[in-house]
């Protein structure tokens, strides 16, 4: 399977990126596409000895900053090493497009140069993040600040659709974001979507309030954009934080370094169940090409999961899933 990666987005581009890429041809089989400066990526992949086979290079001379306007990858920038992995997946050169790169011009790209699957009304950015039993995809994560009942139906349908096809998980349980679990709670999107969620096909669990999220309470949470991107946020936020005060707990004293030594596969558990490398990064749902929007600081090993979370959505056909059910439900 051939992916598309763009070479320059990210913190850590193009180092890890070609890291990243070299390990995936290694580790998964595929073949991969890179975009932009051709001779950059040469040099950079020459001084730190990684191997280009089965590395294609598509040349480019632009990037999109973090800094730039989304809509860049339409107009000032359409020669970027983002806009060129949009071009490169629209004419068939790869089966999915992956960028650590701009958020918004990652769903801009998605929405108007890969286009919408029919009858989807808006894309939405899809994170799967860990839970005390699990995981569970968060959406919309921040694409659409403001939203329509339909449109969070149709982010729980989507939603629901990756979790089983993609992560394997079995009648995924949904559940709409609230400040209670009570029917009535909410204000007039929520109890508009309560009522239409409840009326669906999909495994429909009621409300979720935020603390109740990481119990693993349901396998796709839904919110409007705003909601989701706060939720987002907030939950790396405290991950980051707890586990910065585990180390320091285990590293300032004595009796901690001790505790450590006999705690530290325990320890090792944790840190990997919270590591967010492991989920490689978020699709962008909705669009009718697989697109994949990795962590801004990605490192080599999240990008290779990436790569396979984005070959896992090729072949399970979620894409086509998704117009089905779809088609199905008349939407």
């Amino acid at each position: 399977m051939k992916i598309i990666i763009d070479a320059f987005g990210g913190d850590n581009a193009p180092l890890e990126i070609i890291k990243g890429s070299a390990l995936s041809v290694k580790e998964l089989g595929a073949e991969i596409i890179l975009t932009g400066s051709e001779a950059t990526i040469r040099q950079v992949a020459l001084e730190n000895n990684i191997s280009l086979d089965n590395i294609e290079i598509v040349d480019c001379d632009q990037v999109i900053t973090m800094e730039d306007d989304p809509l860049a990858i339409r107009k000032d920038k359409k020669n970027s090493s983002m806009a060129v992995g949009f071009k490169l997946l629209n004419e068939g050169r790869g089966q999915a497009f992956i960028s650590c790169g701009n958020s918004g011009a990652m769903c801009v790209g998605a929405t108007m140069l890969a286009g919408r699957i029919k009858g989807i009304k808006r894309t939405a950015f899809a994170p799967v993040l860990p839970t005390e039993s699990g995981m569970f995809m968060l959406l919309d994560g921040g694409a659409n600040v403001d939203a329509r009942p339909e449109m969070l139906c149709q982010f729980a349908l989507m939603g629901s659709v990756y979790m089983e096809k993609v992560m394997k998980v079995q009648n995924p349980r949904v559940g709409l974001a609230n400040v209670g679990v009570e029917e009535h709670k909410g204000n007039v999107l929520y109890q508009q979507t309560y009522k239409m969620l409840r009326e669906s096909k999909l495994n429909f669990v009621g409300n979720v309030e935020g603390r109740d999220i990481p119990k693993g309470v349901c396998d796709v949470v839904v919110c409007d954009g705003f909601t989701g991107n706060l939720i987002l946020k907030t939950y790396e936020g405290v991950a980051i934080t707890l586990m910065k005060k585990i180390k320091h707990m285990f590293t300032d004293s004595t009796k901690g370094k001790l505790a450590a030594v006999l705690t530290m596969s325990d320890i090792k558990e944790l840190k990997a169940k919270f590591d967010y490398n492991k989920y490689g990064g978020a699709p962008i749902l909705g669009s009718s090409k697989p697109v994949f929007k990795a962590h801004g600081d990605s490192k080599a090993i999240t990008l290779k999961n990436a790569v396979e979370l984005s070959m896992n959505y090729v072949s399970g056909n979620a894409i086509g899933e998704i117009s089905a059910t779809l088609a199905a439900e008349g939407s």
